[in-house]
């Protein structure tokens, strides 16, 4: 089996449930994801029920395709789902991928959310695909989202200037993390030692 197929698969831990993105999870979404301020930083706006059915049509898409794998959050405390987040960039023979496309209702941001679905995509990632380097990028711009990375251990490696155009045409900077298989059990070891750390 390929990466691709071997990271659509149920994740969970004790605080979060992450579960290949389906077509019943479209109204789930759509109820929590209409709000600009979420979107602010992403390559996609969402402000109309039209941007967020094809921006869902184009998750959706790329899954099949074997271009990513995007996972639906669900906060297992509340029973309710929370946000999206997903793999991508799949780099087999280098053993490299990313973890993008990271976005959590506002209702549950600072409540560890974004914090453990990283944490079980990150542990599926290193101890289940074999991955080397699991990396991560922001716009320069996303303090919130440069310091989440930093809070779960991911090192910042450089910025990329000029990357893409972002909506309305800024062209964004756009900042690199990683995490190296070499440094895994630790930034597991944090992640999982406060389990009331925002995220």
């Amino acid at each position: 089996m390929t990466w691709v197929e071997r990271a659509a698969v149920p994740l969970e831990c004790e605080h979060v449930l992450l579960r290949p993105l389906e077509e019943p999870d479209r109204p789930l979404l759509h109820a929590i994801a209409m709000d600009p301020r979420i979107w602010r930083f992403f390559v996609t706006r969402i402000d109309t029920d039209d941007d967020f059915h094809a921006w869902f049509n184009q998750m959706m898409e790329d899954q099949d395709a074997g271009r990513r794998v995007v996972h639906c959050i669900t906060d297992k405390a509340r029973g309710v789902v929370a946000g999206s987040m997903g793999f991508s960039n799949f780099a087999e023979s280098e053993r490299r991928l990313e973890i993008g496309g990271s976005w959590v209702g506002s209702a549950f941001q600072g409540r560890g959310v974004n914090r453990w679905a990283k944490f079980v995509m990150l542990r599926h990632a290193f101890e289940e695909l074999g991955a080397e380097r699991v990396e991560f990028k922001t716009d320069v711009l996303n303090v919130q989202a440069r310091r989440a990375l930093r809070n779960i251990g991911a090192v910042e490696e450089g910025t990329l200037r000029s990357y893409n155009f972002m909506p309305g045409g800024r062209r964004r900077d756009a900042v690199y993390y990683s995490v190296l298989l070499a440094e895994w059990a630790g930034v597991k070891r944090a992640l999982t030692g406060s389990v009331t750390a925002p995220g």
